[in-house]
């Protein structure tokens, strides 16, 4: 059974009249990464600062790191790490006296301190920089310092809010590489951010959240299956094949011009196995075969329109699983 390392059930917050999340159910397994993607004001960051303890709910059973929020908070912060929105480098200061204050305020040893600061610097590549004013590194270096600092505790629940905002595409890539390295030494990542390629990349599972509830959760690949457009493509160089392709495969879509055919699809190994299994019982050869489904920005437009109707979870049983390709 899979140990998880954040659960929350019923997580509700309300400032004054506005509800921020209403009853929100989340479940976040060790050694993961989780995304939270939604519109601005969907209430990501309030349930980053609710679970990292900086604000108290209105109600629900929140468990980080195997602690109960409401009863023992101060161990649920001894085990986690938290990188804001905005960083929390101190400018006037070098990087090294950043990540030794940082160690100071974990009460650690002034060797042990002097060490772990020696060997995060290491590993995010700002040594040669760590005698620096911290004011005149650029913001892809500040934001690897943020998250060398978050580590000097060693937390188990790492929670990042959008800590690739700002950055350029190699520092962003640069990021992601961190991330992905923290996950293979076992920490459990929650993040939320804007690019959704950004979770596309990272997250192992995504919830989707809108007007304060969870319009959908799942894998990447599950989600993209709820978004209608998925189709397979074939293209023929035969003229023969593409017509007895034409009145043997419905319901198409066909262009004569080009010599190819649509066929709708969830891009599942069922169906593409079906497809094929029909192209060969016909002895119909395509010359090649493309498959297309909706990707994650789809899948957020539509799911964060102002006329969704209900919750959607691919974990419900009569949701589509997720097939192995």
């Amino acid at each position: 059974m899979t140990n998880m390392a954040i659960t929350a059930h019923g997580l509700h917050k309300s400032y004054g009249d506005r509800t921020v999340l209403d009853g929100i159910d989340l479940a976040v397994p060790e050694g993961t990464v989780f995304a939270l993607l939604g519109p601005n004001g969907a209430g990501k960051t309030t349930a980053v600062k609710i679970l990292s303890t900086l604000v108290t709910a209105d109600a629900g059973e929140l468990r980080v790191a195997g602690h109960d929020l409401a009863s023992d908070p101060q161990a649920v912060r001894a085990a986690i790490g938290v990188t804001g929105q905005f960083s929390a480098v101190d400018g006037l200061i070098t990087g090294e006296e950043n990540m030794l204050l940082m160690a100071d305020l974990h009460h650690l040893p002034k060797a042990e301190g002097r060490r772990t600061t020696a060997e995060l610097l290491e590993r995010f590549d700002l040594t040669d920089a760590a005698k620096k004013p911290a004011s005149t590194y650029s913001g892809g270096m500040k934001r690897r310092l943020d998250i060398a600092m978050t580590l000097v505790g060693s937390p188990r629940v790492i929670f990042l809010d959008e800590p690739t905002t700002g950055l350029d595409p190699r520092s962003r890539h640069t990021m992601w590489q961190i991330i992905r390295q923290l996950v293979t030494d076992g920490v459990t990542v929650l993040l939320t951010t804007q690019y959704l390629q950004e979770a596309d990349e990272l997250a192992d599972r995504i919830a989707v959240l809108h007007n304060g509830t969870i319009a959908a959760q799942g894998t990447p690949a599950e989600l993209k299956r709820l978004i209608p457009g998925g189709h397979v493509r074939l293209r023929f160089t035969d003229p023969t094949a593409y017509r007895t392709a034409t009145t043997t495969l419905t319901p198409t879509t066909h262009d004569d011009e080009a010599l190819t055919l649509t066929l709708p699809s969830d891009g599942s190994q069922h169906d593409l196995r079906t497809i094929l299994d029909r192209l060969d019982t016909h002895h119909i050869h395509a010359d090649e075969l493309t498959v297309h489904t909706p990707d994650l920005d789809d899948v957020f437009f539509a799911l964060t329109s102002p006329t969704l109707p209900t919750q959607t979870n691919p974990d419900h049983p009569n949701q589509p699983k997720e097939t192995a390709r």
